[in-house]
């Protein structure tokens, strides 16, 4: 079993269950250790809510802890221990210890609230797909929400991709949360929004478009051509990248004028991508020899400012 599914199942399924099954069966020596422990697990939970990419396992799974660990606060309260209030000595330790670790989880939370935060004027876009439930992966703009962001840094390496620093990315999901049938199969094609058609966000012109490069095997990504096959558009002085697109898909050419909702291609699995999904970006027009270097740009899709783990319906 891969580490993209070895690792979600342990921060996002066993570690909470851990954390519920601690507040519910053990018994605590006073109410301060009681109080600590619901604090510690329930930081956890919206930790790992806000910050985690809900990919293997469905979005709403910490719903599902939060009614348990209610369960387990109203089932342990009765049985917290008459000790004293405020331990001491060799005791000390383990309350000084969850005090510490609700600390990180408090800044963890504080700096995923952070990214819900517009960091400028945003630019305003039409949904780029229809007739879908979809999951925000990764949008926002702090680094706890969204990859992008780290392409605001001032190394010389994320310079071409600048523009991308507050894009958002989107998959499928079904009814039941899953977005593909199984955990992480190879076969592009089982991803519920692989040839998704994708739809012009914005009335402009085509800079730019790229169709021939085959989608991939997942997880296999393409670090050399970053956006895969794609559609740049200049839409108001805006420059807005739609990417990953299908091979063979793609139904824009550059100097093409497109009105909004005209469709652009279908969504695919190619370029630097973990699984099939649309990249959608704005940003200023990029310089010369780097198309997605332009300074980024936050967008609102149908009026709303797009965070991880946001769904949509369009």
């Amino acid at each position: 079993m891969s580490f993209a599914v070895v690792f979600p199942l342990v921060a996002q399924v066993l570690l909470p269950l851990g954390l519920v099954a601690w507040v519910g069966s053990r018994r605590h020596e006073s109410r301060l250790g009681w109080a600590l422990a619901v604090l510690l697990a329930g930081a956890a939970l919206l930790a790992v809510r806000l910050a985690g990419v809900w990919l293997v396992v469905p979005w709403y799974l910490p719903l599902v802890f939060a009614v348990l660990l209610v369960a387990a606060m109203v089932r342990s309260f009765p049985t917290i221990r008459k000790r004293p209030a405020f331990p001491a000595g060799r005791h000390l330790l383990a309350p000084v210890a969850a005090v510490f670790a609700i600390a990180v989880l408090a800044a963890v939370i504080t700096g995923a609230l952070g990214g819900a935060r517009m960091p400028g004027v945003p630019f305003e876009l039409e949904p780029p797909l229809r007739g879908g439930a979809y999951l925000v992966v990764n949008g926002g703009s702090s680094s706890l929400v969204s990859a992008h962001v780290k392409t605001l840094g001032a190394e010389r390496r994320f310079r071409p991709w600048r523009g991308q620093s507050y894009g958002v990315d989107l998959v499928r999901v079904d009814a039941t949360g899953r977005r593909a049938h199984g955990i992480l199969p190879r076969d592009p094609a089982a991803y519920f929004i692989f040839g998704d058609t994708i739809v012009a966000p914005c009335a402009g012109r085509v800079v730019e478009s790229s169709d021939g490069l085959a989608d991939l095997p997942v997880p296999e990504p393409d670090r050399e051509h970053m956006a895969g096959n794609h559609v740049i558009l200049e839409c108001a002085g805006h420059w807005v990248l739609l990417a990953h697109m299908r091979h063979g898909s793609v139904l824009a050419r550059a100097g093409d004028s497109v009105g909004t909702g005209e469709p652009l291609g279908r969504v695919g699995n190619t370029g630097n991508t973990g699984e099939p999904h649309l990249h959608v970006h704005a940003q200023r027009p990029g310089p010369p020899g780097m198309p997605l270097g332009g300074e980024p740009v936050p967008v609102r899709i149908r009026g709303r400012y797009l965070v991880r783990g946001a769904r949509v319906s369009w």
